[in-house]
């Protein structure tokens, strides 16, 4: 179920523009290089020793392609119901179906299996180190500015999805 704007309502938005974030990608990529740049120059801290690596690197790329995919509905729900899936661009409406009826954040939930998954199946422990500052980052800079824009924007709508569906899951 998607909550569209009515025309005239877009005008009373405070920011026409969206949270204005431009910065969520770029966390995660920034914290895994990061942890990679750490296994090469500090220690490397293998998760799995002599033939675990097998293992590892099956479950690692089974949970990234998991991951891809709960990233992939959520962006195909928000194709579906006609609003970007950039949070610099307005939303045109609040989408609660799909993956949202589960997670608030579907693609930031997907984002972090895959961050997870590509770790295991490289065998790095550093970027799995980071990942909480990476979250806290995601929390801080990013998931709080936008659901400001989406209560300002969708008022009770938004307040009241927020009661029903959890913030990761």
């Amino acid at each position: 179920m998607a909550t569209h704007w009515p025309e005239r309502d877009i005008r009373r938005v405070k920011s026409a523009h969206g949270p204005n974030i431009r910065v969520p990608p770029a966390i995660f990529t920034a914290g895994f290089l990061i942890g990679l740049g750490l296994e090469g120059a500090v220690a490397r801290i293998p998760l799995m020793h002599g033939h675990g690596w097998l293992f590892a690197a099956l479950l690692g790329w089974t949970i990234a392609v998991l991951g891809f995919g709960v990233s992939l509905w959520g962006i195909l729900t928000f194709r579906r119901a006609r609003t970007t899936m950039f949070p610099f661009e307005p939303a045109s409406c609040l989408v609660q179906d799909g993956p949202y009826r589960f997670t608030r954040n579907p693609m930031y939930v997907g984002a972090t299996l895959t961050y997870i998954g590509v770790a295991v199946a490289m065998n790095v422990a550093w970027p799995l180190l980071l990942l909480p500052l990476v979250l806290w980052a995601l929390a801080t800079l990013v998931i709080r500015e936008e659901e400001r824009y989406l209560a300002d924007a969708f008022g009770e709508d938004y307040a009241s999805y927020r009661k029903q569906v959890r913030r990761w899951i």
